[in-house]
């Protein structure tokens, strides 16, 4: 799978590579940065290799996944943003997670619309959810800023969520 690199006003989303596994470990290790996931420890560097391969794989399977986004002024790895297949519901979720440096500066915003103008234009997905932890007001500014409608709560990963949805407008 050839897996495409985006770029925005100030991002480079590029596909993950294992060089990637030590940076996204140290941003996972940052007080904060898993708070609202349904695990927020710390992973393992083994585990955060396994992630890397996963959404390596998420590639070939369903020809969208999670990129690696740099800033193009060159700061290396400063998280991760893009599509992600939920099978436990059959959707496709948007995502994003950023070192806390990069935090309140749009980037969240910028990079999850070029994966949602990804996947409703060159793969015609009909529809995109974004689900989110409810107290996490910035991720859902961030969804609302972006265009999605919240929907509902619902469960996900084993815990209470806030559910959004935009419908492909193409």
């Amino acid at each position: 799978m050839n897996i495409p690199q985006l770029e925005t006003f100030r991002l480079i989303l590029r596909p993950f590579t294992q060089g990637d596994v030590e940076p996204l470990h140290r941003i996972l290790g940052i007080p904060g940065v898993l708070q609202y996931f349904p695990n927020s420890d710390t992973p393992g560097l083994d585990r955060v290799k396994r992630l890397v391969q996963r959404q390596i794989n998420h590639w070939s399977e369903f020809n969208y996944g999670w990129w690696a986004v740099e800033t193009k002024t060159g700061s290396g790895l400063i998280g991760w943003s893009g599509l992600q297949y939920l099978p436990e519901t059959n959707e496709t979720e948007i995502g994003y997670l950023f070192a806390k440096p990069y935090w309140g500066q749009g980037l969240a915003s910028e990079s999850a619309s070029a994966g949602l103008d990804y996947g409703f234009t060159r793969l015609k997905i009909p529809e995109i959810v974004g689900i989110v932890h409810p107290e996490n007001i910035a991720s859902r500014r961030v969804l609302e800023k972006i265009g999605l409608k919240h929907q509902e709560q619902a469960e996900y990963f084993g815990m209470v969520c806030e559910k959004y949805l935009i419908k492909n407008p193409y």
